[in-house]
């Protein structure tokens, strides 16, 4: 697979990023085989770069990871995320300097490594100012511990407070993309690496879904808004006429969907989580496709009226 040096840090990755956010628990019941298995398959595959957090299971994502890489990290570039803790029963954003640093060498422990290529805020912290939380992470990149520092559902006025920022990691897909008004410019003319995540709309534009789905309740889509009711229906019309025009590419939807996130300049990186290896041939290949003019403004025509998803946050889960 080609690499492509993520924004002005000096980490050269694939263009897929094998993501893990779905071996934390949030979308069901975890087979920690296949797991293992599909990271495994990723690396076999050309993919070098992989994403998780201290967040996904407090150290379950991130301990299959590795495992799956079992201390063979030649040519890999690993990324996770801090910033969250449990507090009783609820998530809370804490990315106060004693709790980064807290999640760094707890993330440590649970990947088997002396370091992090990548660590990222995993969401912006209205508690502790943005300055503080930069400097903290400054002060881990001096030590050794993490190499380059990103953050992730951030915006503008969020990322110029943030000094050191190297990378941004923003939801973005077919059926959300405000980042294009303001975040990816203000990436593109700052170099700042750009790996998005969520390409296949959490599922939505994955193919495997109709009216008739329904989510396991461990399942955070189960209580979700954007996976219920009349606009989810008449988003489902939109995926059926996508697929229909993936087919006359001779693509899946999975494909045409991940194409459309890697085709914007900005983009340097999709982030793409699979449990079935086919799955993940099928974004692989995508990485290699290229969308014309024409293509690109069919896909506008057809998402016309459709209704944007907001995803999830913390305080939703």
């Amino acid at each position: 697979m080609d690499t492509v040096r993520l924004g002005r840090t000096d980490l050269q990755v694939s263009r897929i990023c094998h993501g893990t956010w779905q071996f934390g628990g949030d979308w069901g019941a975890i087979d920690e085989p296949a797991a293992i298995a599909a990271i495994r398959h990723a690396r076999e595959h050309g993919v070098t770069f992989f994403d998780t957090a201290q967040g996904y299971g407090f150290g379950t994502a991130e301990r299959l990871l590795g495992h799956a890489l079992d201390g063979d990290l030649r040519g890999v570039v690993i990324a996770t995320k801090g910033g969250l803790r449990m507090d009783g029963d609820d998530l809370v954003r804490d990315s106060s300097p004693a709790w980064l640093r807290q999640g760094v060498e707890s993330s440590l422990r649970a990947l088997g490594t002396d370091h992090i290529d990548l660590y990222q805020v995993h969401w912006p912290d209205p508690r502790t100012p943005l300055a503080v939380t930069a400097q903290a992470l400054q002060d881990l990149v001096a030590e050794g511990l993490i190499r380059h520092v990103g953050v992730s559902n951030f915006d503008t006025d969020q990322l110029r407070a943030f000094p050191g920022v190297e990378t941004i990691q923003p939801p973005y897909h077919l059926f959300r993309r405000d980042v294009e008004a303001d975040v990816l410019p203000y990436a593109a003319d700052r170099d700042l690496g750009v790996l998005i995540y969520g390409p296949l709309a959490h599922g939505l534009l994955g193919g495997a879904l109709d009216e008739h789905t329904t989510f396991p309740g461990d399942d955070w889509r189960s209580h979700s808004p954007d996976f219920a009711g009349p606009a989810y229906h008449r988003n489902l019309e939109a995926v059926a006429e996508l697929r229909r025009y993936a087919g006359c590419l001779g693509i899946t939807i999975g494909q045409l969907a991940v194409a459309w996130v890697l085709s914007h300049p900005s983009v340097h990186v999709a982030i793409v989580g699979a449990r079935d290896p086919l799955h993940l041939e099928e974004s692989l290949e995508a990485a290699e496709l290229t969308l014309g003019p024409d293509d690109l403004a069919e896909i506008d025509r057809i998402m016309t009226g459709t209704t944007p998803l907001t995803g999830p946050c913390p305080e939703g889960m």
